[in-house]
Order: structure tokens, then C-alpha cells, then sequence
């Protein structure tokens, strides 16, 4: 149950990251940014090695691993590469840039997505109602957090992000969202003439 707490306290990092950004505290807002990821992920691993294991038919154990590779990808992929990393988290106050393509062409916050199934993939490899009820908590404390960076923070940092919210799903991705994440993130090949 610590490791529950360990990990909501990541997320309360997480808010207290995106105030230090709005306030222009450079190194308040790194050190809020890496307890925030810090906590999140030790919580997770604390969990998954510690808790009581139920009983899980064998071939879950390559199958969630299968799916956590490709679903932690995205995760890193969503949140430190498509969007500019030295901007966003490096550097005092907030991004200059909003990313409207790839995956930020599916929802507003695809990092709330690749989450959800990195913890469905660890619970197929760890099973354990800690790391259900932990999942839960962590994935409502993310929808919380995404949900008052969509409301109070980012409509203050990005000019065009009333624009955004028009556009593109909050969570739930829709047929046009796909196809605009697809169209966006695929290597465009240019013809030979």
C-alpha cells in the first residue's frame, strides 16, 4: 500500500511540474519533473516485484511483455521525443511549440493511452490486486492531471489550444482522429520522378 502512495505522490509532482512551468521556476520545475517520473515508475516496479502474485495461465507472461515493449515505446516516444524535451521540460517556463501531429493527432493526451496498456501489460506479467487497485488509482490520478492541464494549464501556454481542443479528442480517439495520426506520423515518401 506504501508503494500506492509513493506513486500518487508522483502524480501530485506531476501537477506541481506543470505549476512550476506556468511560473517560470526553472529549477523548482525540473526537480518537481523528475520526482514526478522518479516516483511514477520506482511505485510501479515496487509493486510489480512486491505484491502477492495470483495465478495466471504461463503464456500471459511473454504476451504482456510483447505488448509492455511496444506500449512503453509509445509512452517514451508521446511524452519525450514528439514533442520538443529541451522546451517542455528542460528549460523555464513552458513549450513554445504545440504538437498537433502524430500521436497528438489521436487524442490530447496519447500518454494517458500508452499508459493504460503499459499497466494492463504488467498485470498480464505480475498479476496481484495490489497491482490492479495501484493501476486504478495511478490511472485516475493521470486522467485528473491531463484533465486540469486541459482546463486551466494549456490553454494559458498555447494560444491555439482552444483551436486543438476542437480538433482533436481529449482521450477517446475517433475515426478522424486515426486517420490524422496516421497520416501525420507515417514517413512520407517522396516519388522519384
Amino acid at each position: 500500500m506504501v508503494y500506492i502512495l509513493v506513486g500518487i505522490a508522483g502524480f501530485l509532482f506531476a501537477f506541481a511540474f506543470d505549476w512550476a512551468s506556468l511560473r517560470n521556476i526553472p529549477i523548482i520545475k525540473q526537480i518537481f519533473g523528475i520526482l514526478a517520473v522518479g516516483l511514477i515508475a520506482y511505485a510501479t516496479v515496487m509493486v510489480c516485484r512486491t505484491s502477492d502474485k495470483l495465478e495466471r495461465p504461463t503464456f500471459l507472461l511473454p504476451l504482456g511483455a510483447f505488448f509492455l515493449g511496444i506500449f512503453l515505446c509509445l509512452l517514451i516516444y508521446s511524452l519525450f521525443i514528439e514533442i520538443p524535451f529541451r522546451t517542455t521540460y528542460a528549460r523555464k517556463g513552458v513549450g513554445d511549440q504545440l504538437v498537433m501531429e502524430g500521436t497528438y493527432a489521436l487524442t490530447r493526451h496519447p500518454g494517458v493511452i500508452w499508459l493504460f496498456f503499459v499497466y494492463v501489460s504488467l498485470i498480464l506479467m505480475f498479476p496481484s490486486g495490489t497491482l490492479i487497485l495501484a493501476a486504478v488509482i495511478w490511472m485516475l490520478m493521470d486522467v485528473a492531471h491531463v484533465a486540469v492541464q486541459d482546463k486551466f494549464f494549456f490553454p494559458g501556454m498555447f494560444p491555439q489550444y482552444h483551436l486543438y481542443q476542437q480538433q482533436t479528442p481529449f482521450l477517446v480517439p475517433n475515426r478522424q482522429s486515426i486517420s490524422a495520426c496516421l497520416n501525420t506520423i507515417r514517413p512520407r515518401i517522396k516519388p522519384t520522378n
